[in-house]
């Protein structure tokens, strides 16, 4: 279809309009009447009169990446979906153009003074955008790595959390676990009394608790009250002239009050001194037993009478795990700590020591460690050789624990090893404090992350859990998934009292919000708890989006990139239903999507295309969904029903065996008995949350992996596995990315490269030159172009400005020097073939089957249009998964090789799904056992075998409902899956029965 670019021609002015400044955007938006607002919500009227007159987004010749002069008008305060095959271009009009340009124009509005200290950004390759609101971008990236951010912190949620609970929640002990009362002056001086009778004390007011700064007004103020002594971080100092400490360390003072031994008859000294350290502490004080340098707290707020357990005064920072006065001391509030096992330090104990069969130690050598334990071992009549499993059990255990002094020391030699032997454990354990990150990282091998058993995994210290309301403490409700909190929140104002009513009113309203908003994008199978970096990227997307919603902005520009990912169609429903509610604020969204459903809910479609790569770049469909469905172009053929992934109506046999796991109990898995068919194409479905990656990414794999390649990371708990000895090797492919900088590219990726490099180094040419094959490196001097280092161009830096990259004027972009480039192969340079699309590779290097299987599996899985030397930072999320799947694909099989996918049809179309599947049919003809894991039934539809999990997710998933074909598992009434998926085997089509059809017509 003929690209549409004369409707945005004719409606552009004949003379170029003024773009339009973010500053004079604002004025417009000032002066403009505001917009009333419906109770729902929803718009009842025009944003503002900027809205009114740029009813379009209007693109003129966008050429980013592999645009082609793109120019198209996108209505506003509509859903716009943009689609279209991947890496046709989509992602590069709507991040790398409109969303690029947007993010310019808002920094422009900072000073020259702020730009340099943020980075420019660059112009995109367009000739103008007019109509751009502000834009949000809301992109598939996993928000934080960082092991301490949980869904809580992100979405605020937990913040409000702990608010709610240091003001209205009760405290009781946890020695007796009765509630703890307030502390009358009385009660406490009759306390000291008895228990510190005699004893000399120091009575300490605490004035700075855990917090940073210098402090000398502070000792000043101090001394000026006739103080003349300090606890500064628990040392006793007195307090001098200009008297400060380091500003940028968290600190803890104390006014030293009194020194004083207690006695009955010094109770009126006793008493004026805590009423005085009471005073200055703000209702708290300390009294320091000097002997045992020990401190009891003392308060007016919180007590167990029982005891003599007092708390501080709860405060937000108490219930924080990212605070040291609310975090668990024993894992720094991280939930699990780092153990070194028996397991790790002893991997096979058929080796013997001398082997290096403690794997910490490595092969015998000649040091003092060997020496001792040689001796040890004569002793008890065995030797360095004898294999660890044949020694005695009590004697291997002291050999990791540690022996006393003497005790199997040698009388002869006792006066050379009269030490005790330390242990391998307590020296690896005390290696883990090492300040030396290589020494950290070499123990941390032999680690092994269990739950903290003095937090159980709540991450908090024990106080903190002992301050509950309506009988749940802070860290019960962070475990609980999303919706079994939001029935939690239901009628919680009964449970409490009325005081407590009055305090949290705000509160509760602003958690029960944000708790829907998370309920609105199907995230009720979350809990609080979950760590972040565990999310895939459409969950993070999600909790994004739902913050977004949450914030109730008008007049904004939202851009997507998939946030289907990851969402059974059960939940899409949801979803589409939150982006339209975003929509009917006031907002406009663009989303790019593949997804069925998504497209037909749009009010405006965008398809870009018709090719990828090179071949893409033009709009070839627009309008609304029923005008696009009429137009032909390739998704409009898939949506219409014209195009079909066909099914096979024969079903592998398999091999007739079975890979068994057993017991599986891993999160909210229920005991759950795991039957793979080998041979044949398994998907394992099911609602998001319902277990999926827990038994298959979690459990499964860790175990294969374990087995074959003696990896360190231990699976979640189970029973047993049977059928090991019917696989040969395991390889996963997941959703990480490939590359993050522009150094690596799918020939550096899939080690292509390397055999390129071995190709030009045997070159006669190159032999009489000397050259090896790190000549043709671009990543080590020698063969690269030193100006440049190998990158073919140069960054120039412009200060507040972007940085301008230009091409390397010596070697003009082509990364090596003359005298690399010299040697040539079928008349081609090294930087000829790094040019050269996968599509003409292929033709290039047909003689050379090492470097062929490569590159032939990349242009099998849809890549044919990519260049083998493309900059991985330039490829989509589709195009980057597949260069990984074409890596393992391009392994040898032996047909007996387990493979794990998951989620293999994130950002691919229905055309590339249908060249994924082609791939994956044939790998499982080999024999080979592919599973998936997997939401589009496109993909699923066409598997021999389904594993649905369900019913729901969270607690209300984690077993299996339905297994067998996709025929067998669509006429289950049990879960999800299967009504979806009865649906699509109705409209789908049986290759079979094409072929017959086809015979027919001829």
């Amino acid at each position: 279809m003929a690209k549409k670019k004369s409707t945005a021609e004719a409606a552009a002015p004949a003379t170029p309009k003024k773009r339009t400044s973010a500053a004079t955007a604002v004025v417009a938006l000032e002066a403009a009447p505001p917009r009333p607002v419906g109770g729902n919500g929803a718009a009842t009227a025009p944003a503002s009169a900027a809205t009114i007159e740029a009813p379009f987004i209007e693109v003129y010749g966008a050429r980013e990446h592999n645009l082609k002069n793109v120019s198209t008008r996108i209505p506003r305060g509509k859903l716009v979906v943009f689609t279209g095959i991947s890496g046709s271009g989509k992602s590069s009009l709507a991040f790398d153009t409109i969303y690029a340009e947007g993010q310019r124009r808002y920094m422009e509005t900072f000073s020259a003074y702020a730009r340099s200290f943020m980075g420019g950004l660059e112009r995109p390759d367009v000739d103008k955008i007019e109509g751009l609101s502000p834009v949000i971008s809301i992109e598939q990236k996993t928000t934080s790595r960082n092991p301490r951010s949980t869904v809580g912190t992100i979405t605020e949620i937990y913040d409000f959390l702990r608010l709610l609970y240091a003001r209205t929640a009760e405290a009781f002990s946890y020695a007796s676990g009765k509630k703890m009362i307030r502390q009358s002056d009385d009660q406490i001086i009759n306390y000291i009394l008895k228990h510190y009778a005699d004893q000399k004390l120091v009575v300490l007011a605490p004035v700075v608790k855990g917090r940073k700064g210098h402090y000398r007004e502070l000792f000043q103020q101090i001394a000026k009250l006739g103080f003349t002594k300090v606890r500064v971080d628990g040392e006793l100092l007195d307090i001098t002239s200009k008297m400060q400490v380091d500003r940028y360390k968290i600190h803890d003072i104390e006014i030293v009050i009194d020194r004083l031994v207690v006695k009955e008859e010094d109770r009126f000294r006793l008493s004026g001194s805590m009423q005085n350290a009471l005073t200055h502490g703000k209702g708290t004080a300390l009294v320091l037993d000097p002997a045992a340098n020990k401190t009891q707290f003392f308060s007016r707020f919180l007590m167990d009478p029982a005891t003599g357990i007092a708390y501080d005064d709860p405060a937000p920072n108490t219930f924080s795990f990212n605070s040291p006065y609310g975090a668990c001391p024993t894992c720094n509030g991280l939930g699990e700590i780092q153990q070194i096992t028996e397991e790790s330090v002893m991997p096979d104990p058929k080796l013997s020591i001398s082997r290096g069969g403690i794997a910490p130690l490595g092969e015998y050598r000649d040091i003092w460690i060997f020496q001792q334990m040689n001796l040890i071992l004569k002793k008890n009549k065995a030797s360095l050789t004898t294999p660890i499993e044949k020694l005695p059990a009590e004697l291997v255990q002291r050999l990791l624990h540690g022996i006393e002094a003497d005790e199997d020391a040698d009388d002869k030699k006792k006066a050379t090893y009269s030490e005790p032997f330390e242990g391998i454990i307590p020296f690896l354990r005390r290696q883990m404090e090492s300040d030396s990150e290589n020494i950290r990282e070499w123990i941390q091998q032999y680690t092994q992350a269990t739950e903290c058993p003095e937090c159980r995994g709540y991450r908090l210290k024990k106080e903190s859990l002992h301050f509950r309301m309506a009988d749940k403490h802070i860290g019960e409700l962070s475990v609980m998934d999303i919706g079994e909190l939001a029935r939690w929140f239901e009628g919680l104002e009964e449970r409490l009292s009325e005081r407590q009513n009055l305090i949290a009113r705000e509160l509760l309203k602003e958690i029960r919000k944000r708790i829907g908003f998370l309920l609105e994008v199907g995230l009720e199978y979350l809990n609080l708890h979950r760590s972040v970096r565990t999310l895939s990227g459409g969950e993070s997307q999600r909790i994004r989006l739902a913050t977004q919603i949450g914030t109730q902005l008008v007049g904004v520009l939202y851009i997507m990139d998939e946030p289907s990912i990851g969402l059974h169609q059960r939940d899409n429903e949801r979803l589409i239903n939150a982006l339209k509610h975003l929509r009917d604020l006031g907002n406009s969204i663009i989303v790019v999507e593949h997804d069925k459903d998504m497209i037909q809910h749009a009010d405006h479609v965008l398809d870009i295309g018709p090719g990828a790569g090179i071949h893409g770049g033009h709009v070839v469909a627009e309008g609304t969904p029923e005008e696009f469905m009429r137009s032909g172009s390739l998704t409009a053929q898939y949506l219409s029903g014209e195009k079909h992934i066909e099914l096979r109506k024969k079903k592998r046999t398999g091999e007739g065996t079975e890979l068994v796991l057993k017991g599986a109990k891993g999160h909210n898995l229920k005991n759950v008995t795991l039957k793979v068919p080998l041979g044949k194409l398994v998907a394992v479905t099911g609602v998001s949350g319902s277990g999926k990656s827990s038994l298959i990414h979690d459990t499964l794999y860790p175990i294969l992996n374990k087995h074959f390649f003696n990896a360190k990371r231990e699976p979640l708990a189970y029973g047993s596995i049977e059928g090991l000895e019917l696989i040969d090797k395991v390889i996963e492919v997941d959703q990480s990315p490939i590359g993050r900088t522009p150094r690596s590219n799918p020939a550096t990726y899939t080690g292509v490269f390397t055999e390129i490099r071995q190709l030009y180094a045997n070159l006669p040419e190159a032999k009489i030159r000397g050259y090896g094959p790190g000549r043709f490196s671009f990543n080590v001097k020698g063969g690269r172009c030193e100006t440049c280092e190998g990158a073919g161009i140069r960054t120039i830096e412009m200060n507040f400005l972007p940085d301008v990259h230009v091409q390397c004027e010596t070697c003009k972009g082509r990364r090596y020097n003359r005298e690399t480039l010299e040697v040539r192969f079928k008349g081609k340079s090294i930087t000829d073939v790094l040019d050269m699309t996968i599509e003409k590779a292929v033709e290039f290097f047909e003689n050379q089957p090492r470097i062929l299987r490569k590159i032939k599996t990349l242009n099998d899985v849809g890549l044919d249009y990519i260049t083998l030397g493309q900059q991985a930072t330039t490829l989509s999320g589709g195009e980057a998964q597949r260069v990984k799947l074409a890596t393992e694909l391009s392994k040898k099989d032996t047909g007996k090789t387990f493979y794990i996918l998951d989620e293999p049809t994130t950002g691919l179309h229905f055309e590339d799904i249908r060249h994924l599947s082609d791939v994956l049919q044939k790998l499982t003809d080999k024999g080979n056992t592919v599973l998936i894991i997997e939401h589009n039934l496109d993909l699923i539809k066409v598997a021999d075998h389904i594993i649905d999990l369900g019913p729901e997710g969270g607690a209300g998933g984690g077993t299996i409902v339905a297994q067998g074909t996709p025929e067998q598992v669509a006429k289950v009434k049990k879960g999800h899956t299967a009504r979806f998926l009865a649906e699509e085997l109705k409209i789908s089509k049986y290759a079979e029965e094409k072929a017959e059809s086809a015979e027919e017509a001829a």
